[in-house]
């Protein structure tokens, strides 16, 4: 791949596994220094022995349902890179119950992962993008966010809204040379959902090719969603 993001600095939330793994490796290799955040220092800090040797990266723990663990995390990039150019929201989590069997827990859990995480990372970057003279917002959503199902009320609230939200601040701030764009993924093969004969899913190296297609394209033109599928799903 070639370096077409040599000098560009981004964060990636969730980007010790799965989805937002791929997307650190593949901004890496086109050149970025990436900095990535997980919920456990121990997974932060196994995922940089990995990453070693293949590029500009840094890492801290932070709980983006947590305001001030995301301030914390942005203050630590500051101090380490003083620049951003690029944020991908990727951090998620989801609980499958009937709203009957949610908790109270379950559903904030839920809402502020999926949702309050993105504003606050939101929050803490359009100050530092503006800084750069603009940059990309790219938040990794679900095909959950139109397609309610049953067990997934609290999942589907939460990407219902991440739409909203996304679509929302793009109109706020593509005045400022701040795109925002979200990925609206199916099945994806990764531990979030992870089960037997994965292999008609989505890989999560393809979501982050998705990405860095968002990233290439002219700052004259904004795709505002993408929508992607497994293009042979498994039968029922």
């Amino acid at each position: 791949m070639d370096q077409f993001l040599q000098g560009k600095y981004a964060i990636v939330t969730g980007g010790t596994r799965g989805i937002g793994r791929s997307i650190v490796e593949t901004l890496l290799d086109a050149g970025a220094a990436v900095a990535l955040c997980g919920r456990s220092q121990g997974t932060v800090d196994q995922a940089l022995r990995e990453l070693a040797g293949r590029g500009n990266v840094i890492g801290q723990k932070a709980d983006v349902s947590r305001a001030e663990d995301v301030s914390a995390f942005f203050q630590f990039v500051e101090q380490k890179f003083n620049r951003l150019d690029i944020l991908v929201n990727n951090a998620g989590l989801g609980v499958f119950r009937s709203v009957a069997d949610l908790t109270i827990e379950d559903w904030r859990n839920t809402i502020e992962t999926n949702l309050s995480g993105v504003f606050y990372c939101c929050h803490e970057a359009l100050p530092r993008l503006r800084k750069s003279g603009g940059g990309y917002v790219i938040n990794i959503s679900s095909l959950a966010g139109k397609n309610p199902f049953a067990a997934g009320a609290a999942y589907n609230a939460s990407k219902f809204g991440l739409n909203g939200f996304s679509e929302a601040m793009m109109l706020d701030h593509r005045n400022e040379k701040i795109r925002v764009s979200y990925i609206m993924p199916g099945s994806v093969a990764t531990e979030f959902g992870a089960g037997g004969g994965d292999d008609w899913k989505i890989a999560p190296e393809d979501i982050a090719e998705l990405v860095i297609m968002l990233l290439r394209m002219p700052e004259r033109t904004l795709v505002s969603r993408l929508e992607v599928r497994p293009s042979r799903p498994r039968k029922s």
